[in-house]
Parts: C-alpha cells; structure tokens; sequence
C-alpha cells in the first residue's frame, strides 16, 4: 500500500469489503431489493439530470465512498484549485482553468490579477473575431478572409474541433460565410487534403501551442507557410495578414516572426486539455461568436460553482468521480465507453478520452510511491446509435466488464423554423423520440439484461444478455452553449475528484515525452544524418524503409 492508503486503511478496508460483497450481486437484484433507488441515486441541478442508479452500488458502499472523499482531503483539494493554489506538483503550479471562465466572476484567487489578464484575454479575442467578421481582416492581396485553419495537436485542437462541431447550429450569419478547418496529424495529410482546396490570397491560419516547440504543430505551420510563399515570397508580409499564433510564450512567437497584434497568450497554468476556454477557443468563438462563446464559459463557471459549494452527496462531477473510483479501483471494471446520443457530440468521446487518460494515465502516486492499484479505466466511445450497430455487441453479450455513461440532450427540433420545415419538424421530432428511446433502452438493458423483459425464458443460449453492466445516464435539457459548458467542467473536475482519491496529478503528462525524444534519433536514422543502433526490431524498421525511400527516389 501506499503511504496515504496506508492512513486511509479503514476507509479502503470497508470499501473493499462492499465490493465484494456487490460483486456476487446483479444490478436486477439491487432493484428487487430497492425498487426506489433511482429517488436516491439521482441528482438535479439547473436543467442537467443525473441517474446513477443502475450502477452497482447500495447506501452502504455510497456512504463508504463519500467518507472516503472527505477523508482523503477532497474539501481542500477542491479549495487550492479554484483559488489558484499548487495542485500540479511536479511542475510546481496552479491548474487555473476555472478562472478562465470566471472573470470578473473569480473565486477568491491567490493570484488577483489573473482575472484581470483573462478579461484582456478575451476582449483582444473580441477585436479578432469583429475584425474578420466585418471583412477588416484582409490577404496579401486585399481580399476579405474566407477560409480559417486551426493548426494544433491535443487540447489545442480536440476541445476546439468538437465544441466546433457540437455548437455548428449556433454560427452566426458573419461565421457561415467562413470555412473553418482544423489540421493535427503530423503526417502530412491533413494539411495536404485541406491546401489544395484553398486561396492562399483568402485563407488564415491559427497556430495554438502552448510552448511554441510542438513538433507535429510546427511541421504543419512551415507547411503552411512554405505554400504562402509560393504566392508571396515576403515573409513579413504572410505573418502580418495570415497568421495568428496562440502560445503561452511570446518570446517564442516573436521570434517566429508573428507581430504583436496577431499574438493571444495565455499561462503556464492552463494544462493543455483544459485550455479551450482560453485563447485556445478562437475557433469557437470565430464559429459561434463572442456571446455563445462566453455563454459557454458561463455554463462552465456555474458547474465550477456547483462543484466548490455543493456537498457531495448532491454534487454532480463529485458523484461521477466516486464513481469511477468505485468501478475501476473497487469493482475492478477497467473498461468504460462514452455514448451520446445525439450527433452533434459525436466527436465528444475522442475529447473525453484526451481529458481523463491523460490526466489520470498515471502509476506513481504525489508521493512519488508506486500505485499499486487499478486507476484511470480504458476509455472510448461514439454516437450511441452508431456504437449499437458497432461495439454493443461485446457490451450485450462479451465477456468483458464496462461501465457506461450515457449522454442525451432532452429537446431537440423544438425551435426549427419556418412553414416549409413544418413536415420536417415534425419527422424529425419523431427520429429525437426514437433516439431517446433507444438511449434508455439500452442502458435498461445492460444494466438487466434478459431480465428486462417480462418473459426472459428463451433457452437459446445465444440469444442471453447477461446484463450487470453499470451505467450512469446524464439528460441535459437541450444542447446550448451553456449547457455544453457545464457538461464539459463537470468532466474536468471528475477527473480531479479521481486523481484526489487515488493521491496522483491530473495536470502533467510526462508519459508522453520520452517518445518524442526517441523520436528525434529515429528521424535522424531514417534521413541518415549519424549512426545509431536501437533494437533489432526498430534497426530492421528504419533498413526497410530507408530501401524503400531509396528504390522510390
């Protein structure tokens, strides 16, 4: 045991003695002994609806939970992030993404002038978005901007491009005349496909790095910027009219040559994943614009609100936390799938799988002690009725154990418009019902499987559901940009709740650097530039490629 699981022992003891004891249990057998457990395991809040009933768990195992959040210091913890404390150890800072959606709104920051440097923040993001809106920002040759590429990798490029996608129907009247498009592999792709449909007299690019060095993001930029030149060789010129750089290092930015005016910053204390509410959102305020834009931050201020101020037993991200400590420490359930049920969030998995692997991904404690048990489960997803005729099968009827959460906006086509979509309305409220309907069906019938239908005799054995799969299901009123706001916070402090009780930082990711670095040696190989022997595997890789290059050539 770790040093702080060793002070938690009863807490840990008594947890471990309830999920033995559930193991042996069905969720249809808590509901037999409980039929009104969803009035207990349910939570309201400002138009969001959490069901956790179907998880397995009893009072019991939930109180056991909750002593064990306050126990391991989850009231402070909560506390020294909001206010801006030190809550990433290894790299001695702040995890301030709350601030960036509170000012003037604050909490009570250790730090007073951030909220002053994120409304400056905002308001030069404001300037941007009216100067390409009203066509002032113009190309090299005089003609208004009419395409925008985001060039970025991870949170700089996830948390925009979904939150682009989910709020599509939001864009304003000055957005839809603009063609927004997002480039991250850095392969070449991306950038190839998304070039050669484009006007370098008319086309912007966004280049979002937080260190200024990303290598997949700076491969793609000088990419961009050699095609530029092809059209127009003054280089001075492309930066002043074409690029605008996102980074928490001017220096840096400077020295690439982008001019101040075409510079947003932002801090050291914004973690990669957790910066699309900084600079980093351009994109999204350039799609929906401005008000939507801080509309979301609004809906992420009021989750922040409701995580610092409601007591755990009726707070939602603190909920989902202990959750998925329980079924992935306790239960032992290593595996867990995002399913909405609504098309607009399609790329919402792909964003969540970035924030809680991540973030959690980690073997070593605070402490700097060896974990020694299961932490951040597996994560994946899709749009529920797409993952139905995909991945549910091994969730129906595989061997392996899942905990799901699923996700759906309750009103949808309420607001279609005009009497030529009368029709279409109404048909399309019809597919809103059938979709709605399957998200619930589907939970009922992973959590009870063939006990979800009055006659469950079948003896064909390959028609049984074995059910017991857990689930959460959160209904939100409709999909608005506050509403996507708070989902998204109530996701990030799940996070942190886990990371609490499980002692280890959400908010670095060395487990991705050293990849990179070998990396460097690798190119180096492979272009011939030196002598390097790695594995025999890794030797064999480069030879073969190198011949291959070599006959292409």
């Amino acid at each position: 045991m770790t040093a702080k699981v060793k002070m938690l022992v009863n807490e840990w003891g008594a947890l471990s003695e309830c999920a033995a004891r559930l193991k042996s249990k069905s969720v249809a057998q808590l509901f037999e002994a409980d039929p009104g457990r969803s009035q207990r395991y349910s939570l309201e809040f400002s138009g969001y609806y959490l069901d956790f009933a179907k998880q397995r768990i009893d009072d019991q195992a939930w109180g056991a939970l909750c002593d064990l959040a306050r126990i391991s210091g989850l009231p402070c913890a909560i506390k020294k992030l909001v206010c801006g404390e030190v809550v990433n150890p290894t790299e001695n800072r702040p995890a301030l993404h709350t601030a960036l959606r509170a000012a003037p709104k604050a909490f009570d920051l250790k730090d007073a002038s951030i909220a002053e440097s994120v409304a400056q923040s905002l308001s030069k993001m404001a300037s941007i978005v009216a100067k390409i809106y009203s066509k002032q920002w113009r190309g090299f040759s005089g003609k208004a901007i009419t395409d925008i590429v985001n060039i970025g990798v991870g949170g700089s490029d996830l948390g925009p491009f979904m939150t682009c996608h989910a709020l599509d129907e939001f864009s304003t009247d000055e957005a839809r005349r603009l063609n927004m498009h997002f480039v991250s592999s850095m392969d070449g792709t991306q950038i190839f496909q998304v070039l050669e449909h484009l006007d370098p007299a008319t086309t912007l690019f966004i280049v979002s790095s937080k260190s200024f060095t990303t290598i997949d993001t700076f491969y793609n930029a000088n990419t961009a910027i050699a095609w530029l030149m092809d059209s127009v060789a003054d280089r001075q010129v492309i930066m002043r009219h074409h690029v605008i750089a996102i980074s928490a290092s001017p220096e840096k930015m400077n020295a690439w040559g982008v001019p101040e005016s075409n510079q947003l910053l932002f801090w050291e204390w914004v973690g990669g994943r957790f910066s699309m509410w900084s600079a980093i959102g351009l994109p999204i305020a350039i799609k929906i614009g401005m008000d939507n834009f801080l509309a979301l931050l609004d809906g992420a201020h009021e989750m922040d609100v409701h995580f610092a101020t409601a007591p755990f037993e009726q707070n939602m991200p603190v909920i989902m936390g202990l959750l998925g400590v329980w079924n992935a420490t306790f239960l032992g359930i290593n595996a867990h799938t995002v399913l909405p049920y609504d098309g607009r969030l399609r790329f919402l998995p792909n964003y969540l799988t970035q924030l809680e692997m991540e973030s959690n991904g980690k073997s070593v404690t605070n402490d700097g002690e060896t974990v020694e048990f299961k932490t951040c489960p597996i994560l994946w997803g899709d749009v529920g009725p797409n993952a139905q005729h995909a991945f549910y099968q091994l969730l129906h009827q595989g061997t392996q154990e899942v905990s799901c959460d699923f996700i759906a906006p309750v009103m949808r086509y309420h607001k279609v418009e005009g009497a030529s979509s009368v029709g279409a309305r109404t048909s399309l409220a019809e597919q809103q019902c059938l979709a709605l309907a399957n998200c619930l069906a589907q939970s009922r019938v992973l959590a009870f499987g063939n006990h979800a239908v009055a006659d469950d005799s079948d003896s064909e054995v390959y028609k049984r559901y074995r059910g017991n799969q857990p689930s959460t299901t959160l209904l939100m009123d409709e999909l608005t940009p506050r509403f996507l706001g708070g989902l998204l916070a109530a996701y990030e402090h799940k996070v942190f709740v886990m990371a609490t009780l499980w002692n280890i930082n959400p908010f670095d990711q060395w487990g991705v650097e050293l990849g990179k670095n070998i990396a460097k040696q690798t190119q180096a190989a492979l272009k011939g530039e030196g002598s390097f022997l790695f594995d025999s595997s890794t030797d064999a890789l480069i030879k073969r490629i190198q011949a291959k290059a070599n006959t292409a050539s």
